[in-house]
């Protein structure tokens, strides 16, 4: 047991697409594709979905997970930060006598990551003797090749001369996929973050990196899902 809770964070609202949490992919509902990869871990120990739903909370727990309360209904606006779901989490187990060494949220909009991803996440902390492990991938395009661009669109000085180059002479720069964090639940509880002074970052492939947050984010997943090449492990 390396006392590991899995939270999946996934409320009923959805302005830019509309039930996506439970939104068919493939052969299941969003969610589920979170839920399998944690209950298929070798370390995780209790996979807790956190949702103001019911229809989310059913399906929820038909895939496995466990959905031991209703979160409020002010944990479930707009304005509400994952981290202050994550800390009600805590609190409410913690209420009820279970308390967890480490906390790894799971986010329902990152679908493609594997079991192998959460498993190796939980092997470079241990390898680290880390506080925190964030997954992140290769960014697309280089943000040297980006900027602000004044009222009248000029591209005076659009970019630096250091960017004036091929793509394959600039330095590789990394993005959060919003796939996998993990940390120690008592640095969670002070930090209130994931980004702590022992993180390191655990790399995974741009094509298990999808983070859906739009219908043409979702258009790309349901390809990458059809093609199972294109996520194959690397």
């Amino acid at each position: 047991m390396h006392n590991i809770l899995a939270l999946i964070p996934a409320r009923g609202g959805s302005k830019r697409l509309k039930g996506k949490n439970i939104k068919q992919l493939g052969e299941k509902p969003l969610i589920a594709w979170s839920i399998e990869v944690a209950l298929a871990s070798k370390y995780v120990d209790e996979v807790v979905v956190s949702t103001e739903d019911d229809e989310i909370a059913k399906v929820s727990q038909q895939y496995g997970a466990t959905v031991p309360f209703k979160r409020p209904y002010m944990l479930s606006l707009d304005s509400t930060s994952t981290m202050d779901v994550i800390l009600h989490t805590i609190e409410t187990l913690e209420s009820e006598g279970k308390a967890y060494k480490f906390l790894m949220l799971l986010q329902p909009t990152s679908p493609l990551r594997s079991s192998e991803d959460i498993d190796k996440s939980v092997e470079l902390m241990i390898q680290k003797e880390a506080d925190s492990i964030i997954s992140v991938c290769e960014s697309e395009h280089s943000p040297l090749w980006t900027n602000t661009l004044p009222k009248d669109h000029s591209m005076d000085n659009f970019l630096p001369k250091k960017a004036e180059r091929r793509s394959q002479e600039l330095p590789t720069y990394y993005r959060l996929n919003g796939a996998i964090y993990i940390a120690k639940t008592e640095m969670i509880k002070k930090e209130k973050s994931f980004f702590m002074p022992n993180s390191f970052a655990y790399i995974m492939p741009q094509s298990r990196s999808v983070d859906i947050d739009s219908e043409l984010d979702f258009k790309l997943a349901e390809i990458l899902v059809q093609d199972k090449k294109l996520t194959e492990k690397i």
